[in-house]
């Protein structure tokens, strides 16, 4: 009765609902704002504004203050009768305003709040149940009677006709409520038993959720690692470009210097020629042949312009011109000539030797400069390459420094190589072959399978090296410790606790350890495998170096020993340790 009274204190006298948007007037009374708006609306044709409730005039239009604490009683009303707005099941006799019921008479089909289910009990021995709107599940509906009872055998809620006369007449029931309480025992039975179950999911959930928050930790910090890395890697490149670059330029500067130069010289002897060959031109157009063959300043000419001319010109000193004995005649001054005058058949030949002497001269720089030209090509492109290895392999050794792990050269050990294998001369591939290669016996040989070890072991640390495979007959790459048997069955790299493999064939792959195969959901279709073992985690990993890389399969152990290499091939097959 009083959450009836109380919800009448909340109703909007308007509306006669419960409050929504309460606002106030100046006298003190409550209204929903929509519902004073359109009355406020309404008095406005008449120009007198008056409250509804008490009557009091306002000569303007009045303001609506917004009654904030009311409102949040409305809202507290409302989340403690969440039965009266899921169910909307009321009282049938409260007619002026809905009431919640808080039960339901079964026979009279009425829901009846507190007051009036005091009265209906004084007067009516009837069955009543929780509040509900549909009566219709509460019934018989062959005989429309109340339900009272319950048969195990049928599993079926029955009213009293049903027992006597209907189609369980004979059965073993129960009262409702008695096989409701078995029901429940056995309910809580189970649901002591799920509890556990509960338990131990939601202590698994927690588990990956930690577990999640981990992993994504993680990678933050790993991002971060390889964002500063690759920071790293690109100032390295940086500084590589700008060496190669530096040198670059220096050589430029360099080879444009050296054709520089020689275009000088070569200018130089352009213009002499040019001089020389104005003086010629002038001397071919004098008439005078006394003052033509008197001429001394003609130091070049043609080698057949000494057979035209016939005559005698001015002498000149085989010491000026660099003659030697066998390259041209040397001049002997004939007594019956003046001293003043000279042979021209002698100055001719003089120059025309001169001339030659400088063609091979400027044709021998040529030859240099073009000599040098290729040389300086060469150098170029071996600097360069120098620069640029040496510094790739600063960058290499630096990731592989920051990534924390380590490229092993592995070698194989001829030792333990089976008979019918033969290694390469570098001792990094194994090829599988049918015939017997004669080896020597050695305790550490295999003798029942293909198989051979590397020389090195891995005891700590973090490795990575690849292995090539030439996609023909069977190929096994993994690791095992020196312990492993050398024949019989247990010795194979599939068939004992000792190792770890994955075994290719057809372009499929096997996880093999101790018998237990794993199938990886990827098969490899890419010939070149990434292998890489974290000794301290116990972790072994193969990848596919496809792009883009994918992973095959991951060993989890605890290594109680050292590692070697292990590959096994038959069958033609060959695998290649790149390191």
């Amino acid at each position: 009765m009083a959450s009836a009274e109380l919800r009448d204190e909340l109703n909007c006298s308007i509306c006669l609902s419960l409050y929504t948007d309460p606002v106030s007037l100046r006298c003190g009374h409550n209204f929903c704002r929509s519902c004073i708006v359109s009355v406020l609306d309404a008095q406005e044709a008449g120009g007198v504004y008056s409250c509804p409730d008490c009557r009091e005039e306002y000569p303007e239009r009045p303001a609506l203050e917004e009654n904030r604490k009311l409102c949040n009683i409305v809202e507290r009303f409302l989340s403690t009768q969440p039965d009266m707005e899921k169910t909307r099941t009321f009282c049938s006799y409260c007619t002026k305003s809905p009431v919640p019921a808080v039960k339901s008479c079964l026979q009279c089909e009425n829901s009846l709040c507190e007051d009036h289910l005091t009265v209906h009990n004084r007067t009516m021995d009837h069955v009543l149940t929780e509040p509900t709107s549909s009566f219709g599940n509460k019934k018989c509906s062959i005989h429309r009677k109340v339900l009272e009872y319950y048969c195990p055998q049928d599993t079926a809620c029955l009213c009293m006709s049903c027992c006597l006369v209907g189609k369980h007449r004979g059965h073993q029931v129960e009262l409702l409520d008695e096989a409701s309480d078995k029901k429940k025992q056995k309910l809580r039975k189970y649901l002591d038993e799920l509890n556990p179950q509960k338990a131990a999911i939601q202590t698994r959930i927690q588990s990956l959720q930690n577990h999640k928050v981990k992993i994504q930790k993680k990678v933050s910090e790993k991002r971060n690692n390889v964002n500063k890395l690759f920071m790293n890697i690109k100032e390295q490149l940086e500084i590589a470009e700008k060496k190669v670059l530096s040198k670059i330029s220096r050589q430029e500067i360099e080879m444009v210097s050296k054709i520089s130069d020689l275009i000088k010289k070569m200018e130089i002897k352009e213009d002499e020629l040019s001089r020389k060959m104005r003086h010629m031109e002038e001397m071919c157009r004098v008439t005078d042949p006394i003052r033509l063959l008197q001429e001394s300043d003609i130091t070049v000419c043609s080698p057949g312009d000494d057979e035209d001319t016939g005559g005698d010109g001015g002498q000149i000193n085989a010491g000026e011109v660099g003659l030697v004995p066998g390259e041209a005649e040397v001049h002997v001054p004939d007594p019956q000539v003046q001293d003043d005058e000279t042979d021209p058949k002698t100055v001719l030949q003089e120059s025309a030797q001169r001339a030659s002497l400088s063609d091979k001269s400027v044709e021998a720089e040529e030859k240099a400069a073009v000599s040098d030209d290729k040389m300086a090509d060469d150098l170029e492109d071996v600097l360069i390459s120098s620069i640029l290895r040496r510094s790739m392999k600063d960058i290499v050794t630096y990731v592989t420094s920051e990534l924390r792990f380590h490229v092993p050269d592995t070698l194989l050990d001829a030792d333990t190589a089976h008979t019918k294998m033969v290694l390469s001369e570098d001792m990094k591939t194994a090829i599988g072959l049918k015939e017997n290669q004669g080896r020597p016996e050695s305790p550490g040989r295999f003798q029942s399978y293909n198989q051979v070890l590397s020389r090195c072991i891995f005891s700590s640390g973090r490795h990575y090296w690849e292995v090539e495979w030439n996609q023909i007959g069977q190929c096994g790459i993994g690791m095992c410790y020196p312990s492993i048997e050398r024949n019989g069955y247990q010795s194979g790299i599939a068939q004992n606790d000792k190792s770890w493999c994955l075994a290719m064939c057809d372009k499929k792959c096997s996880a093999f350890h101790n018998s237990v195969i794993v199938i990886p959901d990827v098969n490899p279709t890419c010939p070149t495998l990434g292998v890489f073992l974290d000794y301290e985690a116990g972790r072994l990993s193969f990848y596919q170096l496809c792009d883009p890389i994918r992973h095959l399969h991951t060993f989890r152990a605890s290594f109680t020993e050292p590692l070697h290499v292990i590959l096994y091939v038959y069958d033609g097959a060959s695998a290649k340790i790149r390191s």
